[in-house]
């Protein structure tokens, strides 16, 4: 039921995401040593072919260029891409269109970010759930690298694996006590969007994009992820 008190609650978020804070990198970095720069699912098959690319992702993918490219030119040298690589029979499947197969174009990182000069420097970690932590390698990272207590986190989908890594990293402060910070960039973030027409023409579940974008920076932010313009 829509009421007067939910409208309200929607006009504050539409203000709550218009005032986030610009900073610099310097702000949140003080020292890059102990930074690191995580990218999820900023591939092909997300951006730009397959069951599940979507414009809007694409959208994401100079931004993060950039902000990858200011982040290694600031001294940051920790870089983590989490990706989907489905088993061709993938449990998943069930859940969302087949995407993403191992070997194929849509599991491979965009071009824009392959061509950047460090690219060599970036670790892949391929995923086969929406969870980044789950069967990935990521948790013997964090354990290897206690020093890292900032992350930048970016990538697609807000709602999904963006949302899952972002909290992942802040719950798991919470429950070690770490004095970790985790960041979301506005600007290199997103997620699909699937309206209710279409979704029953195809027999799918609707996707509102901006209501879930919106809904889930803010649950982020709720939850001690700062989600800023940088």
């Amino acid at each position: 039921m829509i009421d007067h008190q939910n409208i309200t609650f929607l006009e504050y978020l539409h203000r709550w995401l218009s005032q986030r804070p610009q900073v610099t990198l310097t702000d949140i970095i003080p020292d890059p040593a102990k930074a690191a720069f995580f990218a999820v699912d900023i591939t092909n098959g997300f951006c730009y072919a397959g069951a599940l690319a979507s414009p809007r992702v694409a959208t994401i993918v100079q931004p993060t260029v950039d902000l990858m490219t200011r982040a290694w030119k600031a001294g940051v040298r920790h870089y983590l891409l989490f990706q989907d690589t489905h088993e061709p029979e993938a449990t998943e499947f069930s859940q969302f269109p087949p995407h993403c197969v191992r070997g194929t174009p849509e599991a491979e990182t965009v071009d824009a970010i392959k061509a950047l000069p460090f690219y060599q420097a970036m670790l892949t970690y391929p995923k086969n759930s929406i969870d980044s932590t789950a069967g990935t390698g990521l948790l013997d990272w964090l354990t290897n690298h206690p020093e890292i207590d900032r992350f930048i986190v970016t990538g697609d989908c807000t709602d999904l694996c963006t949302y899952q890594l972002a909290m992942s990293l802040r719950l798991q402060a919470n429950a070690h006590q770490l004095e970790r910070k985790v960041y979301l960039p506005i600007e290199c973030v997103q997620t699909y969007d699937l309206s209710v027409e279409v979704a029953e023409k195809i027999g799918a579940m609707p996707h509102p994009g901006d209501f879930f974008h919106l809904t889930f920076l803010y649950h982020m932010q709720l939850n001690g992820i700062e989600v800023i313009h940088l």
